[in-house]
């Protein structure tokens, strides 16, 4: 796959390589969202269930745990996060921890029968999670297959492809943590299939009469089953908006990092909360490939935790003050590496002083960020900035994870 040309010169060769690798990006996120627009109306019903459940259980007590291996760990991880710090400043954190590490102990270490617990596999499944699930479910758990044909709530996988069966997980336990608020919090709201973001979502008078009660009727659980719904056609839109506007960008992003590691050079990645989780993510499907890929040399500086922001922190300083990952690309990085920064939030304003430091040492800065991209983009900082326009968090990262997969996809086809 050749660089993308000037557009004085639409018929040469070079210009049909890259509309194909355009092409390809395109459809490959649609595929998406077909898989997402099959799955979720056949979901949503047994999902709002599963969440008003879950609910009752933080109410008495209950903690939620999340386990997975390899890949999947990073799906405990970002529950972890996104449980324990609110994307709404007036919600309380809720009691979520991820045991992917040695989870066959320590679930049975830790669980108590008011507990909810979170299993993750890969598409055909896991002996060994679903041993675990079983085993918490007969000790008076809420389980979650995810996937699983066992459970409190199990499904089977979305896709047998598994990055779209990934993402997919990646909204359904996204939608499960913004809804269970709706049961702990107050009024379910009535969303529809216009673009609405955030806290922008319409409150009716139909929710809960007394924060917290366990009395619900139909009516309440359509109207969560229809929050969950609603949350997922976002995704979809966001996604068709990226394959619009920025397939181009995209390929030439996977261009330039195939050039790179093509040089000696490596991915290093990094970012904040949630994003850490993304950073984990993408380094191990470049360097453990989940398809037959040829591994591609990626490290992600937040998974050190002794060194950098831990995956479940969105404090981005280290001990003595100074950014964390400027210290590791500082000590780590070579003027041939790609340096990958993740971030949601609104000014991005934690990813300044890394990719200061990366371009000062010469490193090709790629970005993926949110709402308009912030700092970034404002001090030109990346020299590939990808940007999903949107202001709600979980949907920024649904949409982040079909963009880096995808690109992992068009190198793989180069």
């Amino acid at each position: 796959m050749a660089a993308l040309p000037t557009p004085a010169d639409p018929l040469s060769p070079i210009y049909d390589e890259a509309l194909s690798a355009s092409v390809f990006v395109a459809s490959r996120l649609r595929a998406r969202n077909e898989v997402s627009s099959a799955f979720f109306p056949r979901q949503c019903d047994l999902l709002a269930a599963a969440c008003h459940e879950m609910a009752r259980r933080f109410r008495s007590g209950g903690r939620l745990f999340a386990f997975g291996r390899d890949h999947h760990a990073t799906d405990a991880q970002q529950v972890a996060v996104q449980y324990v710090q609110p994307l709404v400043d007036s919600r309380p954190p809720l009691p979520a921890f991820d045991l992917s590490l040695g989870f066959v102990h320590r679930v049975s270490a830790v669980l108590r029968p008011d507990d909810v617990v979170m299993g993750f596999t890969p598409p055909a499944g896991d002996p060994l999670i679903a041993a675990v699930l079983n085993r918490a479910n007969f000790s008076g758990a809420q389980t979650l297959a995810l996937t699983g044909t066992h459970g409190s709530y199990a499904t089977a996988a979305p896709s047998s492809d598994p990055y779209l069966h990934q993402e997919i997980l990646e909204v359904l336990h996204h939608t499960l943590c913004e809804t269970v608020h709706h049961f702990l919090d107050g009024p379910v709201p009535h969303e529809d299939d216009g673009d609405r973001d955030g806290e922008a979502y319409e409150a009716t008078a139909a929710g809960l009469d007394d924060h917290g009660s366990d009395d619900y009727g139909s009516d309440l659980l359509d109207r969560v089953s229809s929050s969950i719904l609603a949350r997922a056609r976002q995704a979809e839109r966001l996604r068709e908006q990226v394959a619009r506007e920025s397939a181009e960008a995209i390929a030439t992003v996977a261009e330039a990092i195939r050039q790179r590691i093509s040089g000696g050079g490596r991915i290093l990645l990094f970012g904040n909360g949630g994003s850490a989780t993304d950073a984990n993510d993408w380094a191990l499907d470049c360097s453990l490939p989940l398809k037959d890929f040829p591994p591609l040399p990626a490290l992600s500086l937040a998974a050190e935790s002794s060194t950098a922001p831990t995956p479940t922190s969105a404090i981005p300083l280290a001990a003595n003050g100074n950014p964390g990952f400027v210290h590791q690309l500082a000590s780590f990085g070579r003027p041939e590496d790609v340096a990958v920064a993740i971030s949601t939030t609104r000014k991005a304003g934690e990813m300044v002083r890394p990719l200061e430091r990366s371009r000062q040492m010469g490193m090709l800065n790629v970005a993926l960020l949110g709402h308009d991209g912030g700092d970034v983009v404002r001090h030109g900082l990346a020299d590939h900035p990808l940007v999903v326009h949107s202001e709600e968090v979980p949907r920024i990262q649904e949409v982040h994870a079909s963009i880096y997969h995808t690109i992992l996809e068009v190198i793989a086809e180069g």
